[in-house]
């Protein structure tokens, strides 16, 4: 969750060469100005946060009202609270065993269900209000009991929450606000037909807010099908997009395939850099990079679909809590993960499209801070990079040729040209991967236990994702059920060939 936004500003305009005034920027609204329960707005200021982002001021007063509303706004804006404090004001403690939730939430991905399950407890806290996230990889016995029990929140995926309700776990029937959560991309990840489902299960009479970075047609219509004349609020302005690339110091360099990872390792150790996301188009890709990495001397997590749930939450609490200093992503991740203080974001590759790079470089520069972003483009993606560059309207066009010894990488980043490849012994001070324990989670579809990675780097398991959750992950799998059924169908012939007629033993055995 960020942290309140500045309380005030003032600026000097010149009226003529005589005469000056001071104008001073309007002070942002507190959430008890806005209608916040006082044990919401306690359980707010216990962590810091006091004043309103320009999403939830906007949002706040028609929420509060029980009204439909779409939001509109860039990632990290706090969206999570303009829909998050109406949420836990509707909702009421029930301690009834097996109670129904009464408010859902639903996300594209499993690391934003935790980031929102976990706001929304740190804002519900005063008024004990239970939030349960549910979502793929994780053993179903501790949501199904949860459940049981009783909640008032439930926070998920698309594809646990049809599990758990065709499970009969999962009582919809009393929902009285629903909530989707970065709508756009639960489109782009194919999960339109189960939030239908979804919907189609729940009272007609509800609120229903929806809240997305862009507004494809899609979503307009899924809109118009499921709410009751909505309110369209848009924390932005036409050219907010490119605002948020301009407030980011931004590097595009045309790298070579075998020199991109001593670039990238001399790109690591830039003047001034904290928290650093690197994102690649394949998981694959991903684990080399972090196994790579660590090799060299850096802290490295990894965040892919070919990881268990337990592997990948390691990797976020460490990044979370500094452990390791860099996460290889990807794509997947890019709108799940918030992290305070995160300065560099690096595109190992090409991103495929502007709206994919956006997402990228907005993991760094949140909440009015500074950020850098640097993008590798290799020589077969120049044309991908221009047609990006031109929708942004971006000054890089042609990517300057760029090597790991290139002048401009050191003068651009402020990297000393005493670096090597390799981070130095007196400055490997984190404590790495292996210092995060790994949670049992009783993970589904695991086919063996997860192995740390012998220099304490990057965490390895063939666990295979939930098929819904994992997104656009999926290419790995028709590899691995072909290498169990090849593993089958050896061991069946090697039984055939154990007896003849009669049960002789075969020649040669």
């Amino acid at each position: 969750m960020t942290d309140s936004p500045p309380t005030e500003s003032t600026d000097t305009e010149s009226i003529d060469a005589e005469t000056a005034v001071e104008v001073v920027a309007p002070v942002a609204p507190t959430f008890a100005e806005l209608g916040a329960s006082p044990e919401i707005v306690a359980s707010l200021a216990a962590a810091g946060i006091e004043r309103a982002f320009p999403i939830q001021a906007m949002t706040l007063p028609l929420a509060l009202e029980g009204r439909d509303l779409i939001g509109q706004a860039k990632t990290g804006t706090g969206k999570t609270l303009g829909f998050g404090i109406p949420l836990l004001q509707r909702v009421e403690r029930d301690d009834t065993p097996g109670a129904a939730p009464q408010a859902l939430v639903v996300v594209p991905t499993r690391e934003l269900c935790v980031q929102v399950a976990g706001d929304l407890e740190q804002a519900g806290a005063r008024q004990r209000a239970r939030v349960l996230s549910v979502y793929g990889g994780r053993s179903y016995e501790p949501q199904v009991e949860a459940l049981a029990t009783g909640v008032e929140v439930v926070v998920g995926t698309p594809g646990r929450l049809i599990d758990l309700m065709q499970r009969r776990s999962l009582d919809l029937s009393r929902v009285r606000v629903l909530v989707l959560d970065e709508a756009d991309e639960m489109l782009d990840m194919g999960f339109l037909p189960d939030v239908e489902r979804l919907v189609a299960e729940l009272p007609a009479a509800r609120q229903t807010m929806l809240f997305s970075a862009t507004m494809p047609g899609q979503i307009v219509a899924l809109a118009r099908r499921y709410m009751t004349q909505p309110t369209h609020i848009r924390a932005a302005d036409p050219g907010d997009d490119r605002a948020t690339v301009d407030a980011i110091e931004q590097h595009v360099w045309r790298a070579h395939p075998m020199d991109k990872v001593e670039l990238l390792a001399r790109v690591l150790q830039a003047d001034g850099r904290g928290l650093t996301m690197i994102f690649t188009r394949t998981k694959r890709k991903a684990q080399k990079i972090a196994d790579e990495l660590t090799e060299r001397g850096f802290a490295v997590g990894s965040v892919h679909g070919d990881l268990g749930q337990g592997a990948r939450e390691q990797a976020l609490r460490a990044f979370r809590n500094g452990k390791v200093d860099v996460l290889v992503a990807t794509d997947v991740a890019a709108r799940g993960i918030d992290v305070d203080g995160v300065t560099h974001v690096i595109n190992y590759e090409c991103p495929d499209d502007e709206k994919t790079y956006l997402h990228r470089i907005g993991r760094t520069g949140r909440a009015g801070a500074s950020g850098v972003a640097v993008t590798f483009v290799d020589w077969e993606d120049i044309a991908r990079w221009q047609m990006i560059d031109k929708i942004l309207g971006l000054p890089f066009k042609d990517p300057l040729e760029t090597y790991s010894t290139s002048d401009h990488v050191y003068t651009g980043l402020g990297i000393s040209r005493d670096v090597t490849g390799r981070l130095a012994k007196d400055k490997q001070t984190r404590a790495g991967l292996q210092a995060e324990e790994v949670e049992d989670l009783g993970e589904t579809g695991k086919r063996k236990p997860a192995a740390a990675h012998p220099r304490g780097g990057s965490t390895r398991t063939s666990s295979r994702s939930s098929g819904r959750d994992a997104g656009r992950e999926r290419s790995s799998r028709p590899a691995a059920n072909s290498e169990a059924s090849a593993e089958g169908g050896a061991k069946s012939s090697r039984r055939r060939k154990r007896t003849k007629r009669g049960g002789a033993p075969a020649q040669g055995e």
